[in-house]
């Protein structure tokens, strides 16, 4: 799968975003609004990770979707 294709249905992927990361909100949710950029940002903010940690934990998810 590809961003493209989460970015199209968001609506659709915001449930398992938040499975994924339980500690983003419904507020992060309309934030992000299926941008990658947005996600990566959200996921340091509120886990404290690095920029590149935080990319590669949407990547493998990314992977495994």
């Amino acid at each position: 799968m590809n961003w493209n294709q989460i970015e199209g249905n968001w609506e659709q992927f915001k449930g398992k975003v938040q499975e994924r990361w339980g500690h983003l909100t419904g507020d992060d949710m309309d934030v992000i609004a299926g941008n990658r950029k947005q996600l990566v940002g959200k996921i340091q903010e509120r886990y404290g990770v690095a920029e590149e940690n935080a990319q590669r934990e949407v990547d493998d998810w990314l992977s495994r979707s």
